[in-house]
């Protein structure tokens, strides 16, 4: 059997990827490092001399080394039975990986094209202000996890096997680091090619992905699931189908409410992105000066604050915190605007953003209720479209200090949101409650991490789809929708993940609740 053993090493150790291994072998006196299995990799930052600790297992002279459990030979299901899928997000995808495993034919419907169609389109969005509906930032092959930082980490460990998403995921491209680093992540430049991958994969199994091709009706017959139409009238016959179309889609929620199948309003967070330049978090994080040097990552942050008003509270937090990256629009619509970020995989942009978001409760909603489980969306919606100030995809933005103070900002500081920024009150466009809970939890920040609070920094909105405003109900055993039988709703859209690895961990799940019927 395998010893556990823990090592420290310094950052210029830790992160040569290609000795790290002969390396922890000098230091641990094992012969050869075929006979050790990392564990885990996590920096620590606490003292004033930055350290990276890691957890080994150490194995006998000969004994069998298995560092991958994941099998990526499939079988061929060409001619099984056939489960539809809506979307080709990370829920969608790696739920059809798993059909395939358990005889099943999977036939995905993407309404956006593949993912290297899909950079024109995310190009115009960024140079000429062109947001095409069904393939932008949000839709299009990968969904929104394509073209983001691509972080794994997650605490949903009790939804799945996290450590199989992950070897999925690297047998299919992704780096080995992200099977023991403590915050995994991949990269938007690597996550095209490994999506690319899982689609072969999917393909030479005999599954079928359809782009292009968006749902614009479900075919329901004495409540059981018939089939779907396509935006070109063609209608697909099926007795399955797993609904993974993310939380940006708006038309399958008006579908659902439109055709009386069950819905509901669920909280969510909105709110801003938050830029600074990256040298900053790093001096706060890693207390160095002037840089970090070339061997530790990008620092990050994770931040919470609650924002007392009266007897209630509300938790304000920051949330895909992006070190090393970019802030890039991400409406899925004209007249709009929605900002997210994204990162490389060598996080080695000037900037550090990081969407800083206040939660938004049922109660908030009092103002739609006349448009029932959809008036969270319609919240939503108005936030996104105040925020459009008809220049485009160029997004509102005041200096941090100056939102504080409520003052504009006459001039803007350099930024990585590629559309432009124009200066605009901020407290104008966000609904007064998220405004008072932002600011306080700015003032609450700059305590925490010193140069966090300075007018250097930039604050950009709206940060608003953090996750589904709506969620399709499903059967806590079966994991279908109570209403319709044969429709499993799925991942970040139906209210059930929220992030890449969560979402795929569902897809599965679903996949294997569909595999005992």
């Amino acid at each position: 059997m395998p010893q556990v053993q823990n090592i420290t090493l310094s950052p210029q150790e830790a992160f040569d990827e290609v000795n790290l291994k002969s390396v922890i072998s000098q230091r641990l006196n094992i012969p050869t490092d075929n006979n050790l299995l990392i564990q885990k990799r996590s920096v620590d930052a606490r003292g004033r001399r930055v350290v990276v600790h890691f957890s080994v297992e150490i194995f006998e002279p000969g004994e069998r080394v298995i560092e991958l459990s994941y099998n990526k030979d499939l079988p061929d299901v060409r001619s099984c039975e056939v489960v539809q899928i809506i979307g080709a997000g990370p829920a969608g995808m790696f739920a059809a990986l798993k059909l395939i495993e358990l005889g099943f034919k999977p036939v995905i419907f993407e309404r956006g094209k593949d993912v290297r169609a899909r950079r024109r389109d995310i190009a115009a969005i960024n140079k000429d202000d062109v947001v095409n509906p069904d393939s932008n930032y949000c839709f299009g092959e990968g969904g929104a996890g394509t073209y983001s930082d691509g972080k794994l980490y997650t605490r949903s460990g009790k939804r799945g096997d996290i450590r199989r998403i992950l070897e999925i995921l690297h047998v299919h491209g992704a780096p080995e680091s992200i099977l023991f680093d403590a915050h995994p992540h991949i990269g938007t430049n690597k996550l095209p090619g490994i999506i690319t991958s899982i689609r072969e994969s999917i393909l030479a199994a005999g599954g079928e992905i359809h782009f292009g091709k968006r749902v614009t009706d479900f075919v329901v017959r004495d409540n059981k699931w018939t089939g779907l139409k396509t935006q070109d009238g063609d209608f697909h016959s099926g007795k399955k189908v797993i609904l993974a179309t993310g939380h940006s889609a708006r038309d399958i929620f008006n579908l659902l409410h439109e055709q009386k199948i069950l819905i509901e309003s669920k909280p969510f967070a909105l709110g801003v992105r938050v830029e600074h330049a990256q040298q900053i978090i790093d001096q706060a994080q890693y207390h160095c000066s002037p840089d970090r040097g070339p061997y530790l990552p990008a620092a990050a942050y994770a931040l919470v604050h609650q924002f007392h008003q009266g007897d209630s509270q509300r938790g304000v937090f920051s949330f895909c915190m992006c070190p090393g990256g970019f802030i890039v629009p991400s409406a899925t619509n004209d007249g709009e605007i929605v900002v997210n970020g994204m990162s490389p995989s060598r996080r080695d942009s000037r900037f550090a953003n990081s969407g800083i978001v206040v939660a938004v409760d049922l109660k908030d909603f009092a103002p739609y209720r006349q448009f029932g489980p959809l008036a969270g969306l319609h919240f939503q919606s108005a936030v996104e479209q105040a925020a459009f100030l008809n220049k485009g995809q160029a997004a509102p933005a005041q200096r941090l200090e100056d939102f504080i103070q409520r003052k504009n900002s006459s001039t803007m500081p350099e930024t990585s949101y590629q559309p432009g920024l124009v200066s605009a009150n901020l407290s104008d466009i966000l609904p007064g409650f998220i405004g008072d809970a932002l600011r306080s939890g700015f003032i609450d920040f700059g305590k925490k991490i010193k140069g966090y609070r300075s007018n250097d920094a930039i604050v950009v909105g709206v940060e608003s789809r953090t996750s589904s405003p709506v969620r399709v109900p499903r059967d806590q055993e079966t994991l279908q929708h109570p209403q319709v039988e044969g429709l499993y709703p799925c991942g970040e859209g139906a209210g059930y993940a929220g992030g890449i690895v969560s979402a795929a961990m569902d897809g599965e799940r679903v996949a294997s609740a569909i595999g005992k019927v």
